[in-house]
């Protein structure tokens, strides 16, 4: 993951430095979504100076990947970047090959169910799906971004790492999660991490908004790399046992029919004769 820093434009730039802050520009772009972002923008939310900003602005316009309207002169994604997403569909488009899990999980629950993706040492809301019950959890959102162990399916990935991986996860976001999350600390979720392993699934036991508990799985790619998560959101009277279990085993059957279907759009490349 890239990540923005302040002091960007101090001291001689490498080549690999300017790859980094044209990536920063590259995403803020990106997130800027349909409204496109203007160049003053660009220069707040990247920290880098105009001349600098322009300069990696037109190398991205060269390559494709981004644009400017001619009227507005604001930033958006270019045709290449279009290109380069579908061709990750594959192995990224978990949204396209979960979708329909999400739906009958919230059928089948009668609650909100989410599918997640990792990003970094972050887990993003691909979609969320309302049940039927009348009483409904609004503590994650489509497009919410929270650290990998905040939230049930973000557990349910985090958990889901080697150990060495949680512990560089965890140093990641440390200064989020202080200024952000000040009731998690790193001892409690490697606390929550085991609990987890040992249980078969993570939850959240209303930790980011009291009352809103969730259960969530991982979802593993053929090589065994996470993809996602799923999860099931509800009050907390409906998180008891034995109904906690019962909605883990409901996510764990769409988990497997997931996973079957990454497979056969991710064959494994034939092993290299060593002979």
């Amino acid at each position: 993951m890239v990540h923005i820093v302040k002091d960007l434009e101090a001291g001689p730039v490498s080549g690999t430095q300017s790859v980094d802050r044209a990536l920063v520009l590259l995403q803020t772009v990106a997130r800027a979504g349909t409204l496109g972002v203007s160049l003053s923008g660009l220069i707040a939310g990247s920290g880098l100076g105009k001349p600098t900003v322009r300069r990696l602005m037109l190398a991205l316009i060269r390559g494709g990947l981004v644009e400017q309207d001619a009227g507005t002169r604001r930033y958006h994604l270019g045709e290449e970047s279009y290109v380069l997403g579908t061709l990750a569909t594959p192995r990224h488009g978990l949204l396209e090959i979960a979708a329909d899990a999400v739906v009958r999980l919230a059928r089948d629950s009668g609650d909100t169910a989410f599918v997640n993706m990792r990003r970094g040492s972050a887990a993003v809301c691909l979609h969320r799906e309302e049940g039927s019950f009348p009483i409904r959890t609004h503590a994650l959102e489509t497009g919410a971004q929270h650290p990998l162990g905040i939230g049930a399916g973000s557990l349910a990935m985090l958990s889901a790492l080697p150990d060495g991986e949680i512990e560089i996860v965890l140093a990641d976001n440390a200064a989020r999660m202080m200024a952000d999350y000040p009731t998690y600390d790193a001892d409690l979720l490697r606390s929550d991490v085991t609990a987890t392993r040992t249980r078969g699934f993570a939850l959240n036991p209303g930790r980011i908004v009291g009352g809103s508990w969730g259960v969530g799985v991982a979802l593993r790619r053929p090589d065994g790399s996470i993809a996602g998560a799923l999860s099931i959101a509800a009050i907390d009277s409906r998180m008891q046992p034995p109904r906690d279990t019962e909605l883990a085993a409901l996510l764990k059957r769409e988990a497997r029919d997931i996973e079957t279907r990454l497979a056969r759009r991710m064959p494994q490349p034939p092993l290299e004769d060593k002979t």
